[in-house]
């Protein structure tokens, strides 16, 4: 693979699953990236599963399989990511921002496990395996896709009830 592939898992227009926009399976060859683009208004939660991928905004950031980075494109921000030597293999999660003009920022949760911060009360990440708990599950085997049964290594997410206001 020298390109992206992307597979998109769950799309989300109506606001039936809160915050949550979309999610996607993106694999990258060595080297490969999304070249340079833009986002506003959105977060952007990124959860490496294989391989390493360099970050490129601001002071950047090295991210390899297990860690989790969330960028919070606020006002607005140009970015690009691109996979390292061995490629990469990343579940691309977007979220309607909570904050639209707050300013840009980057972090990111190292060897991630269990819940992971994200810093808002209405969306919230576990990683792991086996049954987990309650939520959107997506399994993250060879084939990824929604999975409502037990075992093997998931993302959860759990997300707030009610349908937000943007979608009303």
């Amino acid at each position: 693979m020298t390109a992206l592939e992307s597979r998109v898992l769950v799309e989300n227009a109506d606001g039936s699953l809160g915050p949550l926009l979309r999610v996607a399976d993106d694999r990258l060859g060595p080297g490969a990236g999304y070249g340079r683009h833009e986002h506003t208004a959105v977060d952007v939660v990124a959860v490496v599963l294989a391989g390493s991928l360099r970050h490129r905004w601001g002071d950047g950031a090295d991210l390899v399989a297990g860690d989790v980075a969330v960028l919070r494109a606020g006002s607005g921000l140009a970015h690009d990511e691109v996979a390292g030597d061995d490629g990469a293999r990343v579940l691309q999660c977007y979220l309607r921002t909570a904050d639209p003009g707050a300013a840009p920022a980057h972090s990111v949760v190292p060897a991630a496990a269990g819940w992971v911060d994200l810093g808002r009360p209405d969306a919230r990440l576990w990683l792991g395996s086996g049954p987990g708990p309650d939520g959107l599950r997506i399994g993250v085997g060879e084939e990824p896709g929604v999975v409502g049964g037990e075992g093997g290594p998931v993302v959860v997410w759990r997300l707030a009830v009610g349908r937000p206001a943007w979608a009303e």
